[in-house]
């Protein structure tokens, strides 16, 4: 199906589409995550890393990044014909975290991405959709040459409710990226179902 045209005689599909936020710490690889499945070319708001910067951006295990998100992120997959994702990127660095809150507004959910060698760069982003009860999963970027460590440990370290799934992936990978959007999608459909039960209850 391309959107506006119908294939075989079926009528055209009207596609849902939802937004999910890609946080995380000061380079997860947000950034590298959009890009790699965006179908259109991803919106990037880089800018060059600075000599000014240098004291309020830590770099220690990404020593090799010189450019960072000043905005955001934004970038298309097409999931199912009827379904469509548009993701927003968040900034990473605090200085830029007033953001959020405009990025965060109408979200389905989230995707917190970490890095175990700077595992609490994550947790702003992990408390910050607690709070707001937005939807989240917790994406473990492996990183080549990053210690491995058991989906448990990681979780116990993050201290997250057994509710919120965490899973291993590749933020390079397209596939493996789309695992994990799928499962944000899903996690988020199943909260939003057990709210109505409460609701109705």
């Amino acid at each position: 199906m391309i959107f506006g045209r119908s294939e075989r005689g079926k009528p055209p599909v009207e596609p849902v589409t939802l937004k999910i936020l890609v946080a995380g710490g000061f380079g997860v690889g947000k950034t590298t995550l959009v890009g790699a499945v965006s179908e259109i070319r991803p919106l990037r708001t880089e800018e060059l890393l600075t000599e000014a910067g240098r004291p309020v951006d830590d770099l220690s295990g990404v020593e090799a990044k010189n450019t960072t998100t000043v905005a955001m992120d934004f970038g298309r997959i097409t999931l199912r014909e009827d379904l469509v994702l548009y993701l927003f990127g968040t900034p990473g660095q605090e200085r830029f975290w007033f953001m959020w809150d405009e990025l965060a507004e109408g979200a389905l959910g989230a995707v917190v991405l970490a890095d175990t060698r700077r595992l609490e760069d994550c947790f702003a982003a992990v408390d910050y959709f607690e709070r707001r009860s937005i939807p989240f999963l917790v994406g473990v970027n492996c990183f080549e040459g990053a210690p491995r460590h058991p989906v448990e440990d990681v979780r116990r370290a993050l201290d997250l409710d057994a509710h919120v799934p965490l899973v291993m992936g590749d933020a390079r990978d397209r596939e493996s990226v789309k695992e994990v959007l799928i499962g944000v999608v899903q996690h988020a459909m199943a909260q939003a179902a057990q709210r109505r039960r409460t609701v109705t209850v």
